[in-house]
């Protein structure tokens, strides 16, 4: 059976940015798709449960997520949840905060905050602005407030992780390269030792710095790279197993087979069939 393809929703953003009420779903409940551009759920108070990537997340009470571009995501439940959705195209985001996304993609897209934080005094002038057409420095005044949005949710998950004062550091750009790397090279290069050598850097310290700055060992992203093309190759496509194996560089296809279920805690097929 040929699977559809996942709803791509491209070039729907006017004027670049948008921030919708939170309960605002409308006929998105339930419905896996993907963007173009990054999204922003800023919660103040109930729950919010969706799947990213597979993977389920949940904000519970005052807290921040981002999805980025192309993150396969589906919303599940919502629960008295009051906040924003803000919609924004990737031109908006500096470098500076991009790389604080990437390092976090995947493992840690969601973090509480406090009641009373900023944010939540901010949006609502956020969308004053956006409203406000008539302001000659309207498109330099919403680069501003997007910067500080963008600004609040990235020192948001740094400091969660306690990794504020190595932002910019020697270890921090070793980490940006090291996923950088790992994107790019995840289909031949499977081992720490292999990305050490190009860093030129012994495995130990590169474990060590990955670790200190997001918590995951460099193995372990290795493997999320790895996991998270297997996922979609199993949901997007009909190849079967050996298939997939060989496209993401396994000679061995039972090896491969064993790796994706001590990773998954289901074998490929199992995980296929709870996607259907």
């Amino acid at each position: 059976m040929k699977r559809p393809a996942i709803t791509l929703h491209q070039d729907e953003l006017e004027s670049g940015i948008e921030i919708s009420p939170l309960e605002d779903i409308g006929d998105l409940a339930g419905v896996v798709h993907r963007d173009d551009h990054f999204m922003f759920i800023i919660q103040q108070a109930g729950s919010f449960l969706l799947e990213v990537d597979f993977s389920e997340e949940r904000l519970a009470g005052s807290s921040v997520c981002y999805i980025a571009p192309g993150q396969v995501h589906r919303y599940i439940r919502q629960k008295n949840s009051k906040g924003w959705f803000v919609f924004m195209e990737p031109a908006f985001i500096s470098n500076t905060y991009l790389e604080i996304f990437n390092t976090y993609l995947s493992t840690h897209q969601v973090v509480p905050i406090q009641k009373s934080h900023a944010v939540f005094s901010f949006i609502p002038v956020f969308e004053s602005m956006l409203a406000d057409q008539s302001s000659p420095f309207q498109k330099q005044i919403v680069q501003s407030f997007a910067d500080g949005l963008n600004g609040m949710v990235a020192t948001a998950l740094v400091q969660s992780k306690g990794s504020g004062s190595l932002i910019g550091g020697q270890k921090y750009h070793t980490l940006i390269r090291f996923r950088q790397m790992v994107q790019a090279r995840y289909k031949e290069e499977k081992q720490v030792q292999a990305y050490a050598a190009q860093l030129h850097i012994t495995p130990l310290y590169l474990n060590e710095l990955v670790k200190e700055i997001t918590g995951f060992s460099a193995s372990y992203w290795i493997h999320q790279e790895i996991m998270l093309e297997a996922k979609r190759l199993l949901y997007y496509t009909n190849l079967d197993v050996k298939q997939i194996a060989f496209e993401l560089g396994y000679e061995d296809h039972a090896y491969f087979s064993r790796f994706f279920k001590k990773n998954a805690g289901l074998t490929a097929g199992e995980f296929r069939n709870t996607k259907q």
